[in-house]
C-alpha cells in the first residue's frame, strides 16, 4: 500500500478544531444543562483556558468566553470557585436562598448528577452518531461461524476447522464474528480460551494469536493479533430506529472495552507505551480522517467523543471521575473530606495530569513526522 501524503498543517489544524471544539462544548454543556435543570447558577462557561479572547454575559449572568488555550473547557458554577469545593467565608455569608442556587448548596446526589452529565453527554453523542450510521447504511451481520481457515495459520495449528461456531472467548459469550475479530486483534501473543460448537459438541481450545503490523494509507502502523480465519457468511441488514440505537450502544460498549483492554496492556507492559496519544496525535489523525471523507471524519469524532467521556470518568482528581469518587466518600462518611485532605488530593491529581500531558506530548513529537515535516 502506498502511503498517502500528510494533509498539511492548515487542514490538520482546521480538522482538529472541528473535531475537538464541538466535543469540548458538548461535554461542558452537559454539565451546564444539568446544573440549569437543577437550579444551579453558572458564573462562567469557558471553551479553553487562560486569557479571554472574547466573550459575552447572558441575561442570567453567565459569562460565555473563549480562552487563549483551546485544549479543554470548564463551567464554573456559583459557589464552586475552588477545586476542592470547600465553602468560603463569602459563601457562608450568602442568604439561604442564594446558597441554594450554588452547586455547593445542592444535595449530594444533585452535585453528582451535574458532574456525571458531562461525560455521559459525550457518550450519548457517540451512540447517536453510530446509530445514525447504522440507520443510514445498515449493519453487517456475521454469525460467529468459521468459514475459512488459512493453511499454516495459528488457527489451523490450534485445531480450528471450517464450520466451527465460537460459543465463548475467555469466558465471554460470542454472538458475532466481529466480536471474535475484536477480541483477537486486541490480544496479540496472549493465550485465549475458546469454546467451540462442532457438530453439536462443545470443545475447549486454547489459542495464542499471532501478531502482525497493519499500516494504513497515511503510514500509521499498529500491531494487532490474528488467527487466520474468515467468517462463513456476511450480509448487510437494514435496521429501524430501535435497532440502530441498539447497534450504537453495542459499538460504543465495544470501543470502551477495547480502550480498557489497551490501557491495561500498556500499564502491565504488554503494549508499547508509545501507543498512548495526546493532542498532537489527535490533530494528525483528525486531518487524515477529514481528507478521507465526511463519513470517516464523523466516525472519528464519535471515537474521540467516547474516549473523552471515558477518560473523564477515570477516578483521577481534577477529572469528573475524581469528583465522583469524593462524592462517594462523602456519602459513605456522611460528611466531606477535610479541606486540607481535598486540597492535597486535587493537587496530586493536577500534578499527575500535567505530567501525563507532557509525557504524551513528547511521546507524540517523538513518534510522528509532525504535519508532513
Amino acid at each position: 500500500m502506498t502511503a498517502m501524503q500528510s494533509p498539511g498543517l492548515a487542514i490538520t489544524l482546521i480538522a482538529f478544531a472541528l473535531a475537538l471544539g464541538p466535543l469540548i462544548f458538548i461535554h461542558e454543556f452537559g454539565h451546564y444543562f444539568a446544573g440549569r435543570l437543577l437550579g444551579v447558577r453558572a458564573d462562567v462557561f469557558s471553551i479553553g483556558f487562560g486569557k479571554e479572547l472574547f466573550g459575552w454575559t447572558d441575561r442570567r449572568g453567565t459569562r460565555w468566553k473563549l480562552g487563549a488555550l483551546p485544549l479543554g473547557g470548564y463551567v464554573q458554577f456559583a459557589g464552586d470557585a475552588n477545586a476542592a469545593g470547600q465553602p468560603s467565608a463569602d459563601w457562608l455569608a450568602l442568604p439561604a436562598d442564594e446558597r441554594a442556587r450554588t452547586l455547593l448548596g445542592r444535595p449530594l446526589w444533585q452535585r453528582a448528577l451535574v458532574v456525571l452529565a458531562g461525560p455521559m453527554t459525550n457518550l450519548l453523542v457517540a451512540v447517536l452518531i453510530l446509530a445514525g450510521f447504522a440507520l443510514a447504511f445498515g449493519t453487517l451481520v456475521s454469525p460467529p461461524v468459521i468459514g475459512v481457515v488459512a493453511p499454516g495459520s495459528v488457527a489451523q495449528s490450534a485445531g480450528l476447522k471450517p464450520g466451527d461456531r465460537v460459543v465463548s472467548l475467555n469466558g465471554a459469550a460470542i454472538d458475532s464474528f466481529m466480536a471474535i475479530r475484536l477480541a483477537v486483534s486486541t490480544h496479540p501473543g496472549e493465550p485465549l480460551a475458546l469454546v467451540i460448537d462442532r457438530g453439536g459438541r462443545k470443545t475447549d481450545l486454547s489459542v495464542v494469536p499471532g501478531q502482525k503490523v497493519e499500516t494504513d494509507r497515511f503510514g500509521n502502523s499498529q500491531a494487532i493479533g490474528f488467527l487466520g480465519i474468515g467468517p462463513a457468511s456476511v450480509e448487510r441488514q437494514r435496521v429501524g430506529p430501535v435497532g440502530a440505537l441498539a447497534v450504537g450502544l453495542g459499538e460504543t460498549r465495544d470501543i470502551i472495552a477495547m480502550t480498557v483492554t489497551g490501557l491495561g496492556q500498556i500499564l502491565t507492559g504488554r503494549r508499547d507505551v508509545r501507543e498512548l496519544g495526546g493532542p498532537i496525535k489527535i490533530a494528525k489523525y483528525s486531518g487524515e480522517q477529514l481528507v478521507s471523507g465526511w463519513a470517516s471524519f464523523v466516525g472519528f469524532i464519535a471515537l474521540i467523543s467516547i474516549n473523552l467521556g471515558f477518560i473523564n470518568l477515570l477516578p483521577i482528581p481534577v477529572l469528573d471521575g475524581g469528583h465522583l469518587v469524593l462524592y462517594a466518600a462523602e456519602a459513605i462518611r456522611r460528611k466531606p473530606l477535610g479541606q486540607r485532605a481535598q486540597e492535597w488530593v486535587f493537587g496530586t491529581g493536577l500534578a499527575l495530569m500535567v505530567a501525563l500531558m507532557l509525557f504524551v506530548t513528547f511521546n507524540d513529537a517523538g513518534s510522528l513526522k509532525l504535519f508532513g515535516g
